[in-house]
């Protein structure tokens, strides 16, 4: 296996604590001339599905690397760490579902194999720190070009934890679609692809009660007027001109949005 040059790290650990370093080092101590991308360390504590998500959003757009993903709720417990092989890079992490999104984005499942080889373990493995001592190791092992079936028995693929997929329904002018994330700038990303877009009209009812116009930048409305577009990931997105939609609808991920064609 040839290895790969990155590695990029998704976690809910946040950065006022040491956790994001000691997981730096202990790939640098491994492999200290493969690079690092942080994707985000500020997934909500234990947001699988938004770890998920941005993962799978972003890893296409990322060089081949290793995807390290620590959202992982059940750390300690039985659930498996696994290294998945896809076409476009390799996913390290908790069988939880934080990796399968990336995986499909990826290309799709190649090979699944357990993180079980001890030796490639740094040191005693904390019950409560996988990222430091077995994930980030593991995927600083597999940039250096070690076959994944090193790393222990290989898994079924339908065998793997999967999320339950967001909800999308498409009618005769309208759609309702689960909200996938929010981002900083409190705009509101849904499930729906941009694509669904095309059966609505310009003017657009979102909840029964706020109007929204479709458009493709924010100045395509009035300071403080809704925008429905699709978004860098090719997703439907709502947000508000010099503004916070997620205030004016009051959602958060998970819920349910509806847009309709305003006549």
């Amino acid at each position: 296996m040839a290895g790969y040059g990155w590695i990029s790290l998704t976690t809910d650990y946040g950065t006022f604590d040491g956790f994001v370093a000691a997981c730096h080092g202990s790939i640098a101590r491994i492999a200290p001339d493969v690079r690092v991308i942080d994707v985000t360390h500020h997934v909500p504590p234990a947001d699988v599905s938004r770890g998920a998500a941005v993962l799978a959003q972003s890893a296409p757009h990322l060089p081949p690397s290793v995807h390290v993903a620590v959202v992982d709720p059940g750390v300690g417990t039985a659930r498996r760490g696994v290294a998945i092989g896809t076409p476009g890079g390799v996913l390290v992490g908790p069988d939880n579902g934080v990796l399968i999104w990336a995986a499909e984005a990826l290309g799709g499942v190649d090979s699944v194999h357990e993180l079980a080889n001890k030796d490639w373990f740094l040191g005693d493995v904390s019950r409560t720190f996988h990222g430091r001592d077995l994930f980030s190791p593991a995927a600083a092992r597999i940039a250096l070009g070690a076959d994944l079936g090193d790393a222990g028995p290989a898994v079924d693929p339908r065998q793997l934890v999967r999320l339950p997929d967001p909800v999308v329904t498409v009618g005769d002018g309208w759609i309702e679609a689960e909200v996938l994330t929010i981002d900083r700038f409190g705009n509101v990303q849904l499930a729906a692809g941009g694509a669904t877009l095309a059966g609505l009209g310009p003017d657009l009812l979102v909840n029964g009660n706020v109007r929204g116009r479709r458009g493709a930048t924010f100045a395509d409305v009035d300071r403080g007027d809704l925008l429905v577009f699709e978004d860098s990931a090719g997703k439907v997105a709502l947000a508000i001109n010099n503004g916070r939609a997620v205030v004016v609808l009051s959602v958060t991920p998970g819920d349910m949005v509806r847009l309709a064609a305003r006549g």
